[in-house]
Order: structure tokens, then C-alpha cells, then sequence
């Protein structure tokens, strides 16, 4: 805008003028930003909080939040900030996680029994397994209702096999992994469509396979007790230190110098070990002849 700097009086209505504009542009922004905000809140009040180590997990709850328009929260990232959450009359939330030895990831429990808000509308999980659940189901409603909430629906994806730690345990050949993913695709469409209708469940849709009972109520105890442990890690003299199973490592447990070092807080995701460029990361003996599997990290 031009201003006339010869004439003091001519200038005084062009900058008086001029200021005048400058006042109304940042008033229109504040409310731009205000409405904004409103609507932001307004879209993503419903949430999916999810815990995944692999990726498989994060890959299936993308797949929902996208679906069904909900704001999209890891668990892991989450679980240490004390938040209290808001939630509007008849809002949903879901929880996305996989299935450890027949059961939720401690971390998904724990989360779950300090979460702050109010009572959903809707409350659904989906978890993911490489063969079946066992009671899984039974137990994320159990905790679900220490809270005074129900659990609505919950649903099981198979998705390919990432537990190596134990001997007969290995990833999928390259063709039953591509072809899990293909029907993993078609079972969230199956499953996007309930979730929109707001399905009220009498039994969980989740493949629980042989026995179970035994599997979660007497298998997973032990496995908690003497299988969960960090101390079998190691790296070895492959170990180029490219540090990419610290950044892996959704509970930050790994910390890179010259080698990796763990700490006492694993969830026994295995990413560190899938991660590594040069198949350096074992668990014990028993993971140095086994595959790796990358497809989400």
C-alpha cells in the first residue's frame, strides 16, 4: 500500500487505514483458528488407543481409526502421561493390541485399569494373532468391567506369525505371510461394517482355537513368570550399532552405545530383534537360524 511520506496530514488516514486492515486480518484469523479448533475437537472426540510392537497391530488400527474417523493413540506413548480424557454422551473407544501367549500385552492392562473418562457409548477391541487367542476375549472384558464399563464387540485378526523366542516357533513363509495379510484386509472391511452399525455383542468374534481355557488361564501365568524376561538379549559381533532397535522399541527399553543394552521393561514385542538390518539382536539360543519379519516396521 503506498504511503504519501511527504505529507504528514495526507498520511495520517492511510495509516490509520491501514492499521484498521491489519486489525480485521488478525481478527478473522483468530476466529478461522477457533473454528478450527471447535471442529477438530468436535471430529475427533471418539479414540482407538492401540499398543503394537512388530507393527502389525498399528497397521490394523490405522486401517479402523481411517474407517471409522477416530483419533488414533499408542498406548505406549500415552501410558506416562497421566491424562485425563474427555468424552461426549454415546462416544465410542476401541482398543487395538496383539495377542501375547494367549492374552493382552501387560502394558494394554495396565493402561486400561489407570485410564481417566467417563463412560463410553461404545467400547470394542481388536486384537491380533498369528494363529488363535485363546481367551483373550474374556480376559479384556474382565478388565473392561473392573471399570464399571461393558465391552460391546471385539474381533480377532490373524495377521503373519512374529514370535521366535521359543523353539517351533518362526515366522511364516513368504507366501502364507502375504496371503494372511490379503485376508486381513477382507476381514476389516467385515469388521469396519459392524463397528459402523454399532454391533452389541452376546459372544466375541475372535478364533480361540484348542483348548483355550488351558492356554490362557494356565499356559499364559507361566509364560509371564519365566519366559517374559529381557536377559537373553543380546547383539552380536554383527552389531554395526545403527541403533535401529532402540527406535524400534515402542516402551523405549533400549538404549545403543557401541552395543545395544536392554532394561527390565519389556513387553517381549520383538521388534528389536525383527528390526536389525544384519540379524544381530538374538534371545538366547534360540532365535540365531530363525526369520525376521519387517512388512510394518
Amino acid at each position: 500500500m503506498p504511503v504519501d511520506y511527504k505529507g504528514r496530514e495526507h498520511s495520517k488516514p492511510v495509516i490509520r487505514s491501514f492499521i484498521a486492515s491489519l486489525v480485521r486480518l488478525h481478527y478473522k484469523a483468530m476466529l478461522i483458528q477457533k473454528i478450527s479448533i471447535a471442529s477438530f475437537l468436535q471430529k475427533h472426540t471418539d479414540m482407538i488407543f492401540y499398543f503394537s510392537g512388530t507393527g502389525n497391530s498399528a497397521w490394523v488400527a490405522r486401517q479402523l481409526a481411517e474407517s471409522q474417523k477416530e483419533e488414533l493413540l499408542s498406548i505406549a506413548e500415552e501410558i506416562n502421561e497421566n491424562k485425563e480424557y474427555t468424552l461426549k454422551a454415546g462416544e465410542k473407544i476401541g482398543f487395538v493390541f496383539p495377542v501375547y501367549a494367549w492374552g493382552p500385552p501387560k502394558i494394554v492392562l495396565r493402561f486400561i485399569h489407570q485410564l481417566k473418562m467417563s463412560k463410553p457409548g461404545y467400547l470394542f477391541f481388536v486384537c491380533t494373532c498369528g494363529d488363535d487367542t485363546g481367551r483373550t476375549a474374556q480376559v479384556l472384558s474382565a478388565a473392561v468391567r473392573q471399570k464399571g464399563w461393558k465391552c460391546a464387540a471385539g474381533y480377532s485378526v490373524t495377521m503373519p506369525n512374529t514370535y521366535v523366542s521359543l523353539p517351533g516357533f518362526d515366522v511364516d513363509p513368504k507366501d502364507i505371510e502375504d496371503q494372511k495379510v490379503q485376508n486381513a484386509r477382507a476381514r476389516l472391511q467385515f469388521i469396519n461394517g459392524e463397528l459402523a452399525r454399532g454391533v452389541q455383542m452376546k459372544r466375541f468374534n475372535c478364533h480361540e482355537g484348542a483348548v483355550p481355557f488351558t492356554k490362557t488361564y494356565l499356559l499364559r501365568p507361566l509364560f509371564n513368570v519365566f519366559l517374559m524376561s529381557p536377559k537373553p538379549f543380546h547383539a552380536t559381533d554383527a552389531c554395526i550399532a545403527c541403533k535401529k532397535c532402540e527406535k524400534a522399541c515402542s516402551v523405549h527399553n533400549i538404549k545403543v552405545t557401541d552395543r545395544p543394552a536392554w532394561g527390565t521393561n519389556c513387553t517381549q514385542c520383538l521388534a528389536c530383534y525383527h528390526v536389525c538390518p544384519v540379524h544381530a539382536v538374538q534371545y538366547g539360543k534360540a532365535t540365531g537360524t530363525k526369520g525376521q519379519y519387517r512388512r510394518f516396521l
